[in-house]
Parts: C-alpha cells; sequence; structure tokens
C-alpha cells in the first residue's frame, strides 16, 4: 500500500484546520498552504472530496475558507485516508468493488494479504485527528 500526496496532503490540510481553527472561525486556503508550505492549486483539488462528505465546511468571500465539520476527536485516519485513496488495500485482490480473484480458492498467499489488510485498517481507524495534533500515536 503506497499513501499517495493526496492522502498525505489531506491528512496535513486536516491537522492544519484543527490545530487552528479558534471558534468556529473559517481559515482561509491561503494560510493553510502557506503554513504547510503546500500548493494552494493542489489543496483545491482535495477540497471537494473532503467538503462533499461532510468532513469540512466552506465558506466563500470575505472572511470566508474553511474549517472542521466536526471535533477532531471524531475523524480517523483511516476514514481521512479511504475518503482520498478509495481503499488502502495491500494488493488488488482486496480492493472493494472488484471481481474475486480466480484463484482465491487456491491462493496461499490470501489470508497473510488479508491479515495485513486488517492490521492496516485497524491501526489508521484506532488514529483521530485529534491524536495527531497531540501527538499521540500508538506504537
Amino acid at each position: 500500500m503506497m499513501v499517495t500526496t493526496k492522502g498525505r496532503y489531506a491528512l496535513r490540510l486536516m491537522i492544519d484546520l484543527a490545530e487552528n481553527q479558534k471558534d468556529g472561525c473559517f481559515i482561509p486556503l491561503r494560510d493553510i498552504a502557506k503554513r504547510q508550505e503546500l500548493s494552494e492549486k493542489y489543496l483545491e483539488t482535495i477540497l471537494p472530496s473532503l467538503i462533499r462528505n461532510n468532513y469540512l465546511e466552506g465558506l466563500r468571500g470575505k472572511g470566508g475558507g474553511y474549517r472542521l465539520a466536526r471535533e477532531p476527536e471524531t475523524y480517523t485516519v483511516g476514514s481521512i485516508l479511504k475518503l482520498l485513496e478509495g481503499s488502502i488495500a495491500p494488493v488488488a485482490c482486496l480492493e472493494g468493488g472488484k471481481k474475486p480473484c480466480t484463484r482465491a480458492a487456491e491462493c496461499k498467499t490470501l489470508p497473510m494479504w488479508e491479515k495485513l489488510y486488517r492490521i492496516i485498517d485497524e491501526y489508521f481507524d484506532g488514529i483521530t485527528l485529534a491524536d495527531l495534533c497531540n501527538g499521540k500515536i500508538i506504537n
């Protein structure tokens, strides 16, 4: 499994909002991009998914920007990555929505991949945005 730039930048964007939004204020994207040293244009490609799925709220115009739709404790790394990446499966045959592999019944490695997938899924779903902000990562 390789987490793409989209997934990594989405996490950085969400952490930045969690750490910097005060009293529900909206934060301009240019401020986030500057603090995170990321391309504002690239962040604009990530935002629609986050807004459409109620992870963020956006407001246009003066005083506009973005803010978290919920408290940081309610977002997991797993949910953010799955939203942006589509899948965090370590092998293609475990990705949701795919036809079952014709060799699944005799595949000697499938149980190993399934266990790895469960471990990854449980690990990422056990870390919240608040944990990342507070430096509380499970080892």
